[in-house]
């Protein structure tokens, strides 16, 4: 009897896990199928995802390229289940949430990015985990930085340099003492900041230097309720004021990834990370 070919293994893999796939995706997101024949939306999108998702593959044309776009196909899928599964948890206007409501997307969030997303930590939390985000710019990331030294290559700074440079600095100063000792933890800390009205957060005008060492870097997940996409991001800065009608602001990088603009809409919990081990930037659903 002839040995399986390296080609039949791969194909038999992808079809046992889009089985997987498919009868998990019916069980957890009934509710979210029929959401999708509703919603003209997300329809588009989810009719396509979906067709791929629920239907056979075609297994015996499977091949490297099929399956990579296979993959895209199953992530586009799965944001699409989580802006409808979303849709029931987050109120189209945009105002606090209550302590119920927020416990229940902290647990959505968690099991859906397998990170451990939580309202608040050790006592302190923001004034609020749902808002109008805005547009901030770039900030210096050691003395001397500028829009010249700010990237790394070109393809990043035609995406995002139009921005621009912050006159002031963010609110824990620079990220570097010099260009030579700055590393790649310091330029990802900027690179995917977001900065949060920390003078508001209930109890910090009592426990000021607690407060601003706990607030400092501390990781998050912003989540964009609209399609599904969200990303880890730190506390780089501190703001907007109140009576600018936006509720937190993204780095250049935050916001191109999120799809967001200037006032739009963003869900942003606290992520429990004590061993520094979740990386920042773009973060996808599990599997």
């Amino acid at each position: 009897m002839p040995k399986t070919s390296s080609y039949e293994k791969l194909r038999d893999k992808w079809v046992k896990r889009h089985r997987t796939l498919s009868k998990r995706l019916l069980t957890r997101h009934k509710d979210s199928i029929e959401w999708l024949k509703t919603h003209s939306k997300q329809l588009a999108v989810g009719s396509a995802a979906s067709a791929i998702l629920l239907t056979s593959p075609v297994g015996s044309t499977l091949g490297p390229q099929q399956a990579s776009s296979f993959q895209t196909t199953e992530q586009i899928g799965r944001e699409t289940f989580l802006v409808s599964d979303l849709s029931k948890l987050v109120p189209q206007e945009v105002r606090e949430l209550t302590p119920i409501e927020e416990e229940k997307l902290a647990n959505a969030l968690s099991r859906d990015f397998g990170v451990d997303v939580k309202v608040g930590i050790n006592g302190i939390r923001l004034n609020r985990t749902y808002g109008m985000i805005g547009q901030e710019q770039h900030l210096a990331r050691f003395p001397q930085d500028t829009m010249d030294t700010h990237f790394d290559n070109a393809k990043d700074a035609a995406l995002y340099a139009r921005e621009g440079m912050a006159p002031g600095l963010g609110a824990w100063r620079y990220f570097a003492n010099s260009q030579a000792e700055m590393t790649e933890e310091d330029k990802l800390r900027e690179k995917y900041y977001i900065a949060v009205p920390t003078f508001i957060a209930p109890g910090f005008n009592t426990h000021v230097a607690e407060y601003r060492d706990f607030f400092k870097y501390r990781k998050m997940i912003l989540v964009n309720p609209d399609n599904g996409k969200a990303i880890i991001a730190d506390i780089g800065d501190s703001g907007p004021a109140e009576w600018t009608g936006k509720h937190l602001g993204g780095s250049p990088e935050v916001m191109a990834y999120l799809e967001r603009v200037d006032r739009t809409r963003v869900l942003y919990f606290f992520v429990d990370d004590k061993n520094n081990k979740i990386p920042l930037g773009p973060i996808k659903l599990v599997k």
